[in-house]
């Protein structure tokens, strides 16, 4: 073998190579972080992929200097970076320190979260910080659950629990004893309109009818009515269809609404239904020093979709899943021989691959541990109750200008708005000016918005994660957005563009 290439292994040999390599690639971020003045420099597709398409891939380059003067052209000059206070789309937030410092020991230890025999302390890091969790959340001393790669993967594993729990009990309380693949086209979902995308994708996934999915209607502060959810359930009882689970949003990604959980979980309680929360925005509320009493009846879930990536200011990726009950992770337990053995007499070793759908997974704990033990819990409640203010400061600047509608206003930390034309033909072109003034912002680089659709139409949409985003940042936008949407109102008066309409 070439002693080259042994020499990029990390080893007892190599540690002054790796800290040297490492060191280089942290003074190259942290120069270019403290340079950036906007979060994106506006780059197209067409222009950055010829770039990274030229490089040949079969000719490395042997040195890690010029691999970093490499990647500042294809990467690091472009990036769109959440740090700045102009970025303002989509659910991510800027990291704290302790987490990259986190992310920097589990990248060099490798650990695998599969079996003991791969993690040993890491094992047991992430059990604690699942307890810790469930704590936060009431579920009571019988709760598990484990780490994940996001709230996608969190919601699909709680409704593959759900479906499972679901065939298990039709088929004990009926004496024909029905095969699973006669319970499924049965299996009901209901959730809000305004729910996450991953709950169709898991029906899907798991093998559900495309009717499976239930849309429950939404109130004007766009949260789950309970009487339409009440007569969902009462209708799936009377054409004996099985309710295999009812998703609650705690932080919808459009709105920031919070269904209202204690009545729901009332309905669940009376019809046996298991109650999934799917808090992947809200759990911010969890260490947040004013506003926990908005998460009130999540203690009473079967299972809690958190994403640590989302408000507890943590690299990607960092989610969990929770569950009231550790034996139904049972659904998820499968055994190999030369992994995870079926125990024996007396063996008690702590595989966490018992509970997952992921064999090989990263020790993401470690991000949210030294969080915690450096920071602790109500340092990150402070920063996310920090960006739910700001919301609220944007909403009232939003609502008071007359260039703009604001559709509701949020119990979190987003803001969703639309440029409005002034009155008469030219109201016809807000979507085409709202979608204009979207793209236009972003093709600058100078802040960088999200958008939506709303009853059909086209809509923007503000993400506040960042504790560093300012009232002046705000106004600034608010203003960019203004110019960029009117100047095509006016482009499109004097004929030189048309509507897409």
């Amino acid at each position: 073998m070439n002693a080259d290439a042994r020499a990029h292994l990390f080893n007892d040999r190599t540690t002054e190579r790796y800290r040297d390599s490492l060191g280089r690639g942290i003074d190259r971020v942290a120069a270019r972080i403290a340079a950036t003045e906007q979060p994106f420099s506006g780059i197209s597709p067409t222009r950055l992929a010829p770039e990274i398409d030229a490089i040949d891939l079969e000719r490395p380059l042997g040195d890690s200097a010029a691999a970093l003067d490499e990647l500042e052209d294809v990467y690091l000059r472009d990036a769109v970076y959440f740090h700045h206070p102009r970025y303002l789309a989509h659910l991510n937030c800027p990291v704290v320190i302790p987490a990259l410092l986190g992310e920097a020991v589990l990248t060099a230890v490798n650990s695998s979260l599969d079996t003991w025999d791969q993690s040993a302390g890491a094992t047991l890091i992430e059990r604690r910080l699942i307890n810790w969790t469930a704590g936060r959340i009431g579920l009571g001393r019988d709760a598990d659950g484990l780490f994940t790669s996001g709230g996608t993967q969190s919601n699909f594993q709680a409704l593959l629990l759900a479906r499972e729990q679901a065939c298990a009990v039709t088929a004990a309380n009926c004496p024909a004893r029905p095969a699973e693949q006669d319970i499924l086209p049965r299996l009901r979902i209901l959730t809000s309109e305004a729910g996450h995308f991953s709950v169709l994708k898991s029906a899907r996934m798991l093998g559900l009818g495309p009717d499976a999915v239930i849309a429950i209607g939404t109130d004007p502060d766009r949260r789950m009515r309970p009487a339409a959810l009440a007569r969902a359930l009462e209708q799936c009882r009377r054409e004996d269809l099985v309710v295999m689970a009812v998703v609650a949003t705690a932080g919808t990604t459009d709105f920031g609404s919070i269904d209202p959980l204690p009545r729901i979980a009332d309905l669940c309680a009376a019809s046996g239904a298991w109650l999934h929360v799917d808090a992947a925005y809200g759990c911010g509320l969890l260490v947040s020093p004013t506003r926990r009493q908005l998460l009130d009846g999540i203690e009473r879930a079967d299972s809690v979709t958190v994403d640590f990536h989302k408000s507890f200011f943590q690299p990607v990726s960092s989610s969990a899943l929770l569950v009231r009950d550790r034996t139904v992770l049972r659904h998820a337990t499968y055994h190999a021989d030369y992994l995870n053995p079926v125990p024996g007499a007396g063996q008690q070793v702590p595989n966490q691959v018992d509970k997952s759908i992921q064999t090989t997974r990263r020790f993401d704990a470690l991000k949210l541990w030294l969080t915690l033990r450096v920071m602790g819990a109500d340092a990150v409640g402070e920063l996310f109750d920090a960006v739910v203010d700001r919301a609220a400061e944007a909403w009232a600047l939003l609502d008071a200008d007359p260039r703009f509608e604001v559709v509701t206003r949020s119990a979190l930390s987003t803001v969703v708005f639309r440029y409005l034309p002034p009155a008469g033909q030219d109201r016809e072109l807000a979507d085409e000016a709202n979608l204009h003034a979207r793209r236009a912002l972003a093709a600058s680089g100078a802040a960088v918005v999200a958008g939506t659709r709303v009853d059909g139409r086209h809509y923007l949409k503000f993400t506040l994660l960042n504790p560093e985003t300012s009232a002046a940042d705000i106004a600034r936008v608010v203003d960019l957005l203004a110019d960029h949407a009117s100047s095509y109102v006016d482009r499109y008066a004097a004929g030189l563009c048309r509507s897409a309409s």
